[in-house]
């Protein structure tokens, strides 16, 4: 796609799941959609990578299999702090499948619903009109559309910054390993997840016998190390089985991927009045698993709500009311693991009771709201049946 100098219908800002999922969403229902990416080529982001039941079930019903794209399956959750394991099965099958081959995929189904898609498109300015919205490109272009879609992730576009996070001191790091074959097997089938000073992350297998390792750590504590090499030679320090997995690995790149600032907890404000999906709407901490659902869900809901001629402030209240409980619960937790006392009590606290775990993986996952979003919808008989949420 050459450019977009005519006025744009609807415009979808960011290339992510969130972003691609409402623009399928849009363009399936006949809309003229057109969608803004940054990057010019498949690219890997920091992610844990993690699909649970209700991301694997909006992707297939998008005529997307995750297992045919090579995604692992996960059974099992492993916790580990220090010398402590403890070990529990998830209340679902789970999926890890890299953002690259994700995000690649849920494009390419996007782009066969209808929508054009601009590759290397960097928006950097927002303005609102009177007869819509005018977007400036990094190249100086200009984009006029009558309706614009934030999904830019964690990535604010200015002006248009997210406020109000409850934990915003954490910096974000990824690193694909090619783990020794023993390592491989041992990890096959689990999530592991480990506690260490200040910070918190997850091990698990993807696409091609990789493993994705995805941490997030306090900015005071990196800066006290000196930098990533600095922090995983503390981790394996500390924590025997991540210097077993990592003993005799290979990392995939030069050096990591890393994000910051991360505001877990944020919750977006229906007073700003526009239509913010995925991470631009809701962020929740990485230890949950729950993000690449909620960008779906996200996405889908804010089209279909859209398409039922509700207002970007009716979305945005509920989807609030679908995730506080979860969000709250979530915050509360992850400020709690990268603390010391939380650090070091947490696998005593749940030796006992192992199927904990596994409770608090059903606490933090989106609410069924398929009858709310249903009931909306049934308002414009045009409007398309929702996905529903299993």
């Amino acid at each position: 796609m050459s450019g977009m100098r005519d006025p744009v219908q609807h415009l979808v800002i960011g290339g992510g799941p969130a972003g691609s999922m409402l623009a399928m969403r849009l363009a399936g229902a006949g809309r003229a959609v057109a969608l803004l990416d940054k990057e010019r080529e498949p690219h890997h982001k920091v992610c844990g990578e993690f699909l649970s039941r209700e991301a694997v079930a909006y992707l297939e019903q998008a005529g997307i299999k995750p297992r045919e794209l090579g995604a692992s399956a996960i059974t099992r959750i492993r916790l580990t702090s220090g010398r402590r394991t403890v070990e529990s099965q998830l209340p679902f099958t789970a999926l890890s499948l890299s953002r690259l081959v994700l995000d690649e995929a849920l494009l390419k189904r996007a782009e066969e619903a209808g929508c054009k898609i601009r590759r290397g498109a960097v928006a950097e300015q927002l303005e609102r009109h009177e007869s819509g919205w005018s977007v400036r490109l990094r190249s100086a272009e200009r984009i006029h559309a009558q309706t614009v879609f934030l999904a830019t992730g964690k990535h604010d576009l200015h002006g248009w910054e997210r406020r109000g996070g409850v934990q915003t001191d954490l910096v974000g790091f990824k690193m694909h390993w090619r783990l020794a074959p023993v390592q491989t097997e041992g990890l096959r089938g689990a999530m592991e997840l480990f506690l260490f000073r200040s910070g918190y992350g997850g091990l698990s297998l993807i696409e091609g016998e990789a493993a994705n390792l995805c941490l997030v750590v306090r900015r005071k504590r990196l800066g006290a190390l000196g930098g990533w090499s600095e922090l995983l030679q503390s981790m394996c320090e500390k924590l025997p089985l991540l210097r077993s997995r990592l003993k005799d690995a290979t990392a995939c790149w030069a050096k990591p991927l890393a994000i910051s600032p991360i505001p877990y907890g944020y919750l977006g404000k229906p007073a700003d009045g526009v239509w913010r999906v995925g991470d631009q709407a809701a962020v929740i901490p990485s230890f949950t698993g729950d993000g690449m659902s909620i960008a779906l869900h996200s996405g889908s809901l804010a089209a279909e709500m859209y398409l039922a001629d509700r207002s970007a402030e009716d979305y945005t209240l509920c989807l609030n009311e679908q995730l506080c409980s979860g969000m709250r619960l979530a915050s509360l937790l992850s400020q709690a693991m990268v603390m010391p006392p939380g650090r070091i009590l947490a696998p005593f606290l749940l030796s006992p009771f192992p199927n904990l775990l596994e409770r608090i993986a059903s606490l933090t996952r989106i609410p069924d709201c398929a009858l709310v979003v249903a009931a909306m919808c049934n308002e414009n008989p045009t409007a398309r049946r929702p996905i529903p949420i299993l």
